[in-house]
């Protein structure tokens, strides 16, 4: 405050003491020569600094209309000190500016130089910039497509379904049809309500190592399976019909031996389930599910997996998906056989099938040892485990929860888990409106 009032002195003083030196040269000639002489002489100099005043606002006003350091007129009086203080706030002004324009360029130059393709779109998925690499990856120009809609000059099907969908937790892996034999992923960053950024990677390297992986992996199954099978036959056959002739180590050992050959057979199948799932995005064959019955089904060879050991119930609606049954029946199978591994005898497993967000949620919920909150997000990577000595005692194999993972995936569904240690949880399939199949009456409706 105090600056503002000194720089309110220093315009508005000087202006003053003109005033007082012209009054008093006025006083003094009309005490001179007369009252007379005096009045026109105050009004010869009132007029004259009048004039002064309007000159310096036309100037002021001029310049206003194209401000320029440089261009910035010179005063007499107050009217320099108003006109020094404009060349500093200008000079300030047009510092700031070309740094920011710097900070800009200079920003626009990091981006420019990413490996990964930078996308800047409105609220209408309109193009606002994009870098280079953005610009190759989508076939894109920014100088001829600014402004645009994105979605309607990438006309790949699953990258216009994604951009529509608006939903952007799990990014997209596709092959644009701009790049053959390039396989990009992209992810959506909403970071104002009106504007997003779209990021596109180049992972064509990392989805041949991934798919030799997947290729390498399926091989050895395939090339294990048989002599675990045979190995697993003599076992049985020996265990079936000369184990009354073995002594009781020998039992033990031929024991041992078939349970880790059943156990490995059943790696060997998980493996080989998993790089089929891999193989393809979408499942082959889709059909109408009775939600209901299939629910029904699991809940029945849940009892027979507990034997006895758990209250196994079933709350079920008259629901329809649409689907591959034996993937989905697969993958509900593992979430009911992880509840009645992991709950304590005498505990209960409740198996649903209900609407949820307009979809469908096929849930499971025990009341198990449960899963502490670090744990959730790697259930589903393969072979994690949360309690490794548990997992082998109840004969798991560590891929249950990576075979629903990418059911789901194919599915465009996801898994919810809720779970408290000590109390149990809820793992919750669910599926989107797309794949739920309206009833008869419904449909009417719409």
């Amino acid at each position: 405050m105090s600056s503002v009032a000194d720089g309110r002195h220093r315009v508005i003083g000087p202006a003053i003491l003109r005033l007082a030196i012209v009054g008093a040269l006025c006083a003094g000639a009309g005490w001179m020569f007369g009252t007379r002489v005096g009045l026109w002489l105050a009004v010869v100099c009132l007029a004259a600094l009048y004039l002064v005043q309007l000159y310096y606002l036309a100037v002021l006003g001029g310049w206003l209309e194209t401000p320029s350091l440089a261009a910035i007129p010179n005063g007499i009086g107050a009217w320099s000190e108003v006109f020094a203080r404009l060349y500093r706030q200008q000079r300030a002004s047009e510092i700031a500016q070309q740094r920011l324009i710097d900070n800009e360029e200079r920003f626009r130059h990091t981006i420019s130089a990413l490996p990964d393709g930078i996308i800047l779109v409105d609220a209408s998925l309109q193009i606002e910039w994009c870098n280079p690499v953005g610009e190759r990856h989508l076939g894109i120009s920014l100088k001829r497509d600014n402004g645009l809609r994105l979605t309607n000059l990438v006309r790949d099907p699953a990258f216009v379904a994604y951009m529509n969908a608006g939903r952007y937790e799990q990014a997209l892996l596709f092959a644009p049809l701009a790049l053959p034999g390039v396989m990009l992923s992209m992810a959506v960053v909403e970071f104002e309500p009106a504007r997003s950024i779209v990021v596109t990677r180049d992972v064509t390297q990392s989805e041949r190592v991934d798919a030799m992986r997947r290729d390498f992996v399926a091989n050895v199954s395939h090339e294990l399976r048989t002599p675990l099978t045979v190995v697993k036959g003599f076992l049985e056959t020996i265990l079936d019909d000369r184990a009354s002739e073995l002594d009781p180590t020998r039992l033990h050992h031929m024991t041992l031996m078939h349970e880790q050959a059943d156990r490995m057979h059943s790696l060997v199948e998980d493996l080989l389930t998993l790089s089929r799932l891999e193989s393809r995005q979408d499942p082959e064959t889709e059909e109408q599910i009775d939600a209901a019955q299939l629910v029904a089904e699991v809940a029945d060879e849940a009892r027979t997996l507990s034997n006895g050991r758990h209250h196994v119930s079933v709350e079920t609606s008259r629901i329809r998906l649409l689907g591959a049954r034996d993937e989905i029946r697969s993958a509900y199978g593992n979430l009911v056989s992880n509840a009645v591994r992991y709950t304590p005898a005498g505990g209960r497993i409740t198996l649903r099938c209900l609407e949820q967000d307009g979809g469908v949620a096929l849930q499971v919920q025990d009341t198990g040892i449960g899963v502490a909150p670090e744990h959730i997000p790697r259930l589903t990577e393969r072979f994690y485990r949360v309690d490794k000595s548990r997992s082998r005692e109840t004969g798991g194999t560590g891929l249950g929860l990576a075979i629903v993972k990418h059911v789901l995936i194919r599915h465009q569904a996801r898994l919810d888990v809720q779970s408290e240690v000590g109390r149990g949880s809820v793992f919750s399939a669910w599926f989107p409106p797309a794949r739920r199949i309206a009833p008869e009456g419904e449909r009417e409706a719409a």
